[in-house]
Parts: C-alpha cells; structure tokens; sequence
C-alpha cells in the first residue's frame, strides 16, 4: 500500500469549547510561569494540541495570549454596587482575594513582557486595567452623587494605584500572597482616610 505524499496535510479545527479550554490553558500557565518563560511547547504538552495547530492558527505566543486574554471572562469592579462606597471597597477586597477581580498572579506574571513588546501591553490594558479603571470610576461617581465624598477629592483618582499597590507591596516586604482580610485592614487603615470618610 502506498500513501500520496504530496497530498496536504490534515488541519486539526478547535471547536469552540475546546478554544476556550486551550485558552484557559495559557492563562494558568502564564500565572504559574511568568510570560517570559512561556512557549508553545509548554502551551502544547498542557492542551494537548500540536504545536504545528498552534503556529499555524496563531502564528506567536504573544499573538496567542492576547487572544487568550480578550477571550476569558472575568468578573470586573463595575459590577460592584452595595449601596454605599465602603460597601463596595469591601466587596472590591473580598473579590480581589478571591481571585474574581484583579488577577494578581496575571498581572505579576505579565508585568515585565508588557513592558518591552506593544501586543502585550495594548491587550493587558484594554483586557485587565481598563475594565477596572471604568468600574472604580463608576463606584466613585455613585458615592459623589450619594454625597459620601468630595467629586473632586484628590485620593480618587488614586484609588486602583493604592489597592493595586497593596497587593504588590505585601508580596514584596512580607513574602506572603494577599488576602481578603489583610485588603479589608488596609482600606479600613488607608483608602477610606484618604478619601475624606469618618473624618
């Protein structure tokens, strides 16, 4: 028996759910790995897809991430609202320590990559920070307009800085990863003294 080969290879399709898997898949991995340490190889062995699929479809791993990423659903600030701002803070802390907003190990895995390749950054900031600067900007706008703070009071326009910054800084002078209850003493300490509340 013989086999033709001229004849063209056969193209592996992605159903759907098994897109969604596969980018799931490369989220995790640059969580546990760090962007900079990703390949297709690595992409290929935990999906178990090849990895002439993955070249062909998506040409780079940075190509292939920022699909990944504009493709995985999260759960963002702007869906926060309790009622009063120091409700939502509080919520924003136990959603941050759950892992549902603000994805730590993500942004901590992306954080030097993004800073040197363009297709990286556009898709972080349009993906991770955008989405949260327009739900922090909601969140304040709904106490200004409950009359709970100044619309002009300068701490908010810093706030994802300082709750980003307490997340990152733990990890840095404690060693320890961040949790809901350390985020709900900092805003107690910090965010709402620094937004003009209880004062």
């Amino acid at each position: 028996m013989t086999t033709d080969s001229s004849a063209p290879a056969r193209r592996t399709r992605l159903t759907p759910v098994r897109e969604q898997e596969l980018y799931g898949a490369v989220i995790d991995l640059v969580r546990e790995v760090r962007f900079d340490a990703l390949t297709m190889d690595a992409v290929a062995v935990r999906t178990r897809c090849s990895k002439a699929t993955l070249y062909r479809r998506w040409r780079s791993k940075q190509k292939l991430f920022a699909t990944a990423l504009k493709s995985t659903t999260a759960v963002h600030v702007e869906n926060i609202d309790t009622g009063s701002l120091t409700g939502d803070l509080h919520e924003f802390a136990d959603r941050i320590g759950d892992g549902s907003a603000v994805d730590v190990p993500l942004i901590r895995g992306l954080a030097h990559a993004s800073a040197i390749n363009p297709v990286l950054a556009e898709a972080m900031c349009r993906h991770m920070i955008e989405p949260e600067l327009t739900g922090v900007r909601q969140m304040l706008g709904r106490a200004a307009n409950r009359e709970e703070i100044r619309a002009d009071v300068p701490a908010a326009n810093l706030l994802l800085h300082m709750m980003l910054g307490s997340v990152v800084t733990r990890c840095l002078l404690e060693d320890v990863e961040v949790d809901a209850a350390f985020i709900h003493r900092y805003i107690d300490a910090v965010v709402l003294s620094a937004l003009g509340i209880g004062r």
